[in-house]
């Protein structure tokens, strides 16, 4: 029961965020965190179930006996675009993610500015500090926003080359095996 304190106090500053950004804010951190776990589902997919796939259909396409006829190359490159198709699932789901993030920063921040001219119109007082804070506040969901956008944009990127890299190496491997079973 000691350890409950120190998880609030360690807390603090993600509940420090929610109340300065709003709702807006936790639509944002639900969006980062199921982007982040279809990064991480892609990685270990990449790392493992891809590998393992990859070595059985070289195998498989070693095993046939016909390799050159067009039948055959058109197997095989029915069979390595169904490989890569698979490893290219989620890339839609995840660049959606990743353009959906600046815009509900952006959401907040009008909403928050909303906010601030609200109540600068109710208190009928034009005190800079509390509109320069209500701004401040406001702006922090586009901050967080864009900062989650530019982390997913370069998850996405580098799994666009994974997978062009994947896609050619999977060419060139079935290709080299097939010539070192005929030597």
């Amino acid at each position: 029961m000691a350890l409950m304190p120190e998880l609030l106090t360690a807390l603090d500053p993600i509940r420090w965020l929610i109340n300065a950004g709003g709702e807006v804010l936790v639509m944002i951190m639900l969006v980062a965190m199921v982007l982040f776990a279809l990064a991480l589902e892609r990685l270990f997919y990449w790392r493992f179930t891809h590998r393992r796939a990859r070595r059985a259909l070289i195998q498989a396409w070693i095993q046939r006996r016909d390799h050159v006829t067009w039948s055959a190359l058109t197997l095989r490159e029915v069979w390595t675009r169904e490989l890569i198709a698979r490893l290219r699932m989620p890339l839609p789901w995840l660049k959606l993610l990743v353009a959906i993030c600046p815009l509900l920063g952006l959401l907040g921040t009008v909403t928050g500015m909303i906010q601030v001219f609200d109540s600068l119109a109710l208190t009928e007082s034009g005190q800079a500090r509390a509109m320069a804070d209500g701004v401040a506040r406001a702006t922090l969901p586009t901050l967080v926003g864009m900062a989650v956008a530019v982390v997913g944009l370069l998850f996405v990127s580098r799994l666009e080359q994974i997978i062009r890299r994947e896609d050619q190496r999977l060419h060139d491997r079935m290709a080299r095996a097939v010539e070192e079973s005929h030597a």
